[in-house]
């Protein structure tokens, strides 16, 4: 099968992580068909890219057509794409060389339509925080403690590590925009929840997995090993699983998130207490620090639920992408 990377991609800052992301892909004992570089509504990075690749057959430098975010970025990777399967690697992070391998290994059954992989954190500060618990690792869009190991059925992939079948965008439309990160300073994610739980909507036969053995590492830059940033992105979370739920509804839009909440996180807790009473660094940071990311995700909740239905000043709206290919290819031609 053909694979197509996309990796979409915002400011000049992250220069050196863009190229490394891109030699990763280019690493692959499995060649992707071409890699996908979609530059959001920054036009000296886009000609600086462009002035990169200019030379190079692998590689294609693409504007976002549709609004700025990065859901609208990965539907104009989607809408061009060649390949068979879509994979998509965020713009700070580099790939093992059997990612995509581990990926296409999936798709031998026709019934799997998204595969995603493992996600390890690159600390800024050569280490983790001690107060920060690896149940909360997907605060920097890594893989957390509480997901299942091996190659097992999900619920939905996370979006910078994932990759799917063509069809199911046929099936299931784009991401929604207006769900995750749109340029605004306030760390939104879930997009790639709503989309995969649509996807299982419109294909009941669906077969989504998780195999830990496509792995990638993830850097985390100095400013997100702080609790300001932990704080702001928990809450930030609470307010885009509002949106999921008003999307597909409380049932399926939490269904993951009841299990973590009730089960991995209260042993998440005991956890740091028996560390502090051992005498163990950390201990008594990580069981408060769960204690205060479930309160301002909470909190986040309450407030993006009470927004959604148009309760409130400032209520957010999303949309679902259809996406058309026809147009996009004529376009990029």
């Amino acid at each position: 099968m053909t694979a197509s990377v996309v990796i979409c991609v915002y400011t000049e800052d992250r220069w050196t992580d863009i190229l490394a992301a891109v030699d990763s892909v280019r690493e692959q004992s499995c060649p992707a068909l071409e890699t996908l570089l979609v530059v959001d509504h920054n036009p000296a990075l886009l000609d600086r890219l462009g002035k990169e690749f200019t030379e190079a057959a692998d590689i294609r430098v693409l504007a976002n057509r549709g609004p700025r975010g990065l859901s609208a970025g990965r539907n104009t990777g989607i809408a061009v794409a060649r390949g068979e399967i879509i994979a998509f690697l965020d713009d700070d992070a580099v790939a093992e060389r059997d990612w995509l391998r581990w990926f296409l290994d999936g798709y031998a059954d026709p019934q799997v339509m998204a595969v995603g992989g493992r996600t390890e954190p690159i600390w800024a500060s050569g280490r983790r925080p001690v107060w920060f618990p690896e149940e909360f690792d997907w605060v920097v869009g890594c893989t957390y403690k509480g997901l299942p190991r091996g190659k097992v059925k999900v619920r939905n992939v996370l979006g910078g590590n994932a990759s799917f079948r063509r069809t199911a965008f046929d099936a299931a439309g784009g991401f929604a925009t207006g769900i995750g990160r749109d340029g605004d300073k306030r760390p939104l994610g879930c997009e790639e929840t709503e989309l995969c739980i649509r996807l299982s909507r419109a294909r009941p036969d669906a077969v989504l997995l998780m195999d830990d053995r496509a792995v990638i590492h993830h850097r985390v830059p100095a400013a997100r090993e702080q609790f300001a940033y932990f704080r702001t992105r928990t809450y930030a979370e609470g307010l885009s699983k509002a949106l999921v739920a008003r999307s597909v509804g409380a049932d399926k839009g939490l269904e993951s998130e009841r299990a973590y909440t009730s089960r991995v996180l209260p042993a998440g807790v005991a956890r740091g207490v028996r560390d502090f009473v051992l005498g163990r660094a950390g201990g008594a940071g990580r069981a408060g620090a769960i204690v205060a990311g479930v309160a301002t995700a909470a909190g986040g909740y309450v407030l993006g639920s009470f927004r959604a239905r148009g309760g409130g000043a400032g209520s957010p709206g999303f949309s679902v992408v259809e996406i058309d290919r026809d147009d996009a290819l004529g376009e990029a031609a």
